[in-house]
């Protein structure tokens, strides 16, 4: 069981850091409610809370060196696939039960966010936060050429 400790650990660090910053974003989408466009200051929230959740992530989750845009793109790109499947989701409930009951969309809707989450959790730890060994080269010599022979 302790060789599951830090990937629990470090689940446990994902859900507290993206919880966290998906309750302060809901938080600040009801403040800007009214003051401009509810698309515009979703987009806007999105963007924003998704490069505070990657640094986060970064940092406390996966507690990794790697930062830069190369990084926010590739977590950018995680939760494009997130949205895309709760949409999805939502409008394969809406095609079977044209008009289901609140519990049954936020059922439909936190199950799939939950998945979605999952998969950003393997993705982010298994590529975008991975670590990096260099290659070291080492000099050819007699027996590293008969062995590549």
């Amino acid at each position: 069981m302790t060789t599951h400790r830090p990937l629990v650990a470090a689940f446990l660090r994902f859900v507290v850091c993206g919880g966290g910053v998906g309750l302060a974003s809901s938080g600040v989408l009801v403040a800007l409610h009214g003051r401009m466009p509810m698309v515009l200051a979703n987009a806007l929230v999105t963007v924003v809370s998704t490069v505070v959740a990657t640094e986060l992530h970064g940092r406390i989750s996966f507690r990794s060196e790697r930062r830069g845009w190369g990084v926010h793109l590739q977590s950018g790109l995680t939760v494009a696939v997130s949205y895309a499947f709760t949409t999805g989701a939502l409008l394969t409930l809406y095609a079977v039960h044209p008009a289901p009951s609140a519990v049954t969309e936020q059922t439909v809707y936190l199950s799939a966010s939950a998945l979605t989450g999952i998969g950003r959790f393997v993705v982010l730890r298994a590529v975008v936060f991975a670590r990096r060994t260099a290659a070291v080269e080492a000099p050819l010599g007699r027996t590293s050429v008969a062995m590549a022979a």
